[in-house]
This record gives C-alpha cells, structure tokens and sequence, in this order.
C-alpha cells in the first residue's frame, strides 16, 4: 500500500488513545479501531506512521503490530491465545542442561539457576532439571501454576510475552523480563547462552548470526512495547 496521508494525530477517546490519518481513524486488519491503552504506545504507534514513506512496510512498524496482535488475537479470546505461551511451561528451555559439556553446562547453572529459582519463589513451584534434549515431565502443579500466571495478564501484556517466550523457548525468562525482577539484556543473553557459547568454541556463522539477530530485533521490540503500555 503506497502513502496516502499527510497528517498523523492522537486521539483522546474513552478507553484509549486512537490514531487517524488526517483525521480518520486507524483501523485494525480486523477493522476494529487502533486504540492503545495508553499515550506513550499511541505516540509511538503514530510516529511510526509518521516515517512510512512513499509504501508502507509492516516490517518497519512493529508498535503497529503488536498493537493489532493484541486487539484482533488477544482481545476476543485471552485463553485460546495463552494456551500455546503456557505450554511452555512444559519444556521450559531452562529446565535442559547439556549432557555433554562441562563447560557449557556450568555457564548454564550460573545463568539459568537464578532465574528458575525466583520462579520457584514466585509462584511456589519446583522444577525437573534434566540432563540432555529427551523430554521431562514436569510437575503438574507447576505446570498449572504457570499457565495461571500466564492467564493474569491482560491481552496487551499477553501479547507482549508471547514474542518473548517462543524466541528464547522459557516462560520462566519471559515471565521474568514482564515482572521486571532481570534486565532484559541478561534474560536475552540467557535464553541465547547455547548459540553464543558455540560461537565462542567454533567461531561464527552468517546465517545463525543473522538469525539471531532478526530474533534480538523481535526481543527488543516486545520489551519495549512492554514498557509503552
């Protein structure tokens, strides 16, 4: 779609601030009306419409797409949208140590050990740790646990965890980073412990690097959609 506005406003409306596009309103794929929940995320949103130029390109626009996540996914149905980010409670990437490599798995104890043992504290669960990629089964309790604390979140903030979550592969780092106990930063070097650690062993390779990248990108732009709300 080319451009095909001059103008870029905020609207103070009931229940949120909507974006128009000399003077009428943005509107989701769904159709439903833009409206964030709060004023830095719709001036984000607007400034980002703002730099479109001569044709739009969603890619460029992630406030814009998070934001249409969360009205036309998250919104109508909470639940169906959280069963695949709590079914990560299941595998958490947290929970799986290398079999193999002493060094690894020591950088894996010092990293990952922390942040499962503020979960643990949080939410009254315990964790299975296992060595090697076979499946275990977590405790149902602690399965369920996670899943609740999942389903507290509204659908803005839902939407938010779930870019986290299935990049790093840990409910766990992604409910850290929503509840602000880690910096961001360090529960992205975290969940990204195996692929750096390789590098640093075996040295880099373009496409993982430029993979991780893109995922760095997609992080960084859930935590700071996070922090708009």
């Amino acid at each position: 779609m080319k451009r095909f506005w001059k103008e870029v406003t905020v609207i103070d409306e009931d229940g949120g601030w909507g974006i128009a596009l000399d003077g009428r309103p943005v509107r989701t794929p769904q159709r439903a009306p833009l409206a964030a929940p709060s004023a830095a995320l719709a001036d984000a949103i607007a400034a980002e419409w703002r730099a479109v130029g001569e044709t739009i390109d969603p890619r460029a626009m992630p406030m814009t797409g998070l934001a249409n996540a969360a009205i036309d996914l998250a919104a109508p149905d909470p639940g169906a949208f959280a069963q695949p980010i709590a079914a990560y409670a299941a595998t958490d990437l947290l929970c799986y140590r290398d079999d193999r490599d002493a060094a690894l798995q020591a950088e894996q104890v010092t990293a990952w050990n922390p942040i499962l043992a503020w979960a643990e504290a949080q939410f009254g669960v315990e964790f299975v740790i296992t060595q090697g990629i076979l499946p275990v089964d977590q405790p149902p309790a602690t399965v369920a646990a996670l899943r609740t604390a999942t389903l507290g979140h509204d659908p803005w903030r839902m939407t938010a965890l779930s870019p986290l979550v299935t990049i790093g592969g840990s409910l766990v780092a992604g409910l850290a980073c929503m509840a602000q106990v880690f910096h961001p930063e360090h529960l992205w070097e975290a969940v990204s412990l195996d692929q750096l650690y390789q590098e640093r062993r075996w040295g880099a390779d373009a496409e993982a690097q430029a993979q991780r990248a893109a995922h760095k990108r997609d992080w960084d732009n859930a935590v700071r959609f996070l922090g708009l709300l």
